[in-house]
């Protein structure tokens, strides 16, 4: 990878970082850029995920705030995630890219409708349950494992599907739920990177730009994120949802 070529996979990854802290579809940048520049697909994907890793620490580390009173919520989702993230991995590896392509759009478009949805959903849900679980209960940690299972596999809207479902399930602000999505996509980047770190082929410059792109990418928009009111967040997720969906189809 020649100088100018690692300089653009730095500022897409800075790109990538700050989408990923805000929505979470910042691979849809990344991974396409690695292959233009000649990268093997399945090693790009490996690359690109090792290198968000970082990003999605400082965006995680960004929410802090927001992610006080949810440490037994993040333990219980936090072992779906890394489950389905090792579960995702090891497809990623074994299983034909194409069986996921039409299922990718389903959950993506499946999410922008939940996320439009959140506030009509919620009331309906609290209205009908005298007992709401804090954590979202079993049908919450089944989702979550799926979208681990996703994210694992490739990544791209993990955090799309990731507030769609929490923001249904979980009683809660939208900016605590997408710091919850945060952890949560922290922890399915980092177990699905430390098992293509042993098994897979890496190209480690791509993992090097993406990654010192990511980590200022992460940070800056972690704060801007924390600024945005609800509505304009859920209307930037469902826009970014979108471009997933055209991205993944006609791309």
């Amino acid at each position: 990878m020649t100088g100018w070529e690692l300089a653009v996979v730095c500022a897409v990854g800075a790109v990538a970082g700050a989408i990923n802290a805000v929505v979470g579809s910042g691979s849809l940048i990344t991974f396409p850029t690695l292959v233009a520049l000649g990268v093997d697909p399945v090693t790009a994907n490996v690359s690109n995920t090792i290198g968000l890793v970082p990003g999605s620490f400082t965006a995680a580390y960004g929410y802090r705030a927001e992610l006080q009173g949810q440490r037994e919520r993040l333990v219980r989702l936090g072992a779906a995630s890394a489950l389905g993230a090792l579960i995702g991995g090891i497809l990623l590896l074994f299983l034909d890219p194409d069986v996921f392509e039409i299922v990718v759009v389903v959950l993506i478009a499946l999410a922008c409708v939940l996320v439009m949805a959140q506030p009509r959903l919620n009331a309906w849900v609290a209205a009908r349950r005298e007992n709401p679980h804090p954590h979202g209960g079993a049908a919450l940690w089944l989702g979550v494992l799926a979208s681990g299972i996703y994210g694992g596999y490739f990544g791209a809207a993990q955090g799309v599907l990731l507030i769609g479902l929490l923001g249904i399930f979980l009683d809660d602000h939208l900016q605590r739920v997408n710091a919850a999505k945060n952890v949560l996509a922290l922890i399915v980047n980092g177990v699905a990177a430390a098992l293509f770190v042993v098994v897979a082929d890496v190209d480690w410059q791509a993992v090097a730009g993406v990654a010192l792109g990511a980590i200022a990418g992460g940070f800056l928009g972690a704060r801007l994120g924390r600024r945005i009111p609800a509505r304009v967040l859920r209307a930037v997720i469902v826009f970014v949802g979108l471009v997933a969906i055209i991205v993944l189809v006609y791309g």
